[in-house]
């Protein structure tokens, strides 16, 4: 059974940070890549990072720079740390894996940053 659980969202104002966390089940942490995913509203669902189960990286153009994406194996979790927040970054945020063809995803965590 996989699953996914994000926390850590909040209110944050501009210039501020936030940390959330993936709480990931065993299998898909140890064996799939794993990703953010954000949603503004009346937006599309868009990618933000991944990290493999070796700990490579990778951001989107809009995250480079203010998040970091990382791995805790001794809590199964998947961290994105993100810094200098924007308005623009308000959106739910998604955690996201693939195994074996199919795509699993959190409830989502709401992340708002306020101007």
């Amino acid at each position: 059974q996989v699953q996914l659980v994000e926390s850590g969202g909040g209110v944050v104002q501009a210039g501020g940070s936030l940390t959330l966390s993936c709480a990931a089940s065993q299998n898909i942490f140890t064996q799939n890549t794993l990703n953010w995913y954000r949603q503004a509203p009346g937006s599309q669902r868009e990618w933000v990072a991944s990290i493999t189960p070796g700990g490579t990286p990778k951001y989107a153009d809009s995250a480079k720079g203010r998040f970091t994406i990382s791995r805790d194996a001794r809590k199964n979790l998947v961290n994105l740390q993100m810094r200098s927040l924007k308005p623009e970054d308000t959106a739910v945020y998604y955690c996201h894996g693939n195994r074996y063809l199919r795509d699993y995803w959190g409830q989502g965590t709401q992340v708002t940053v306020s101007s």
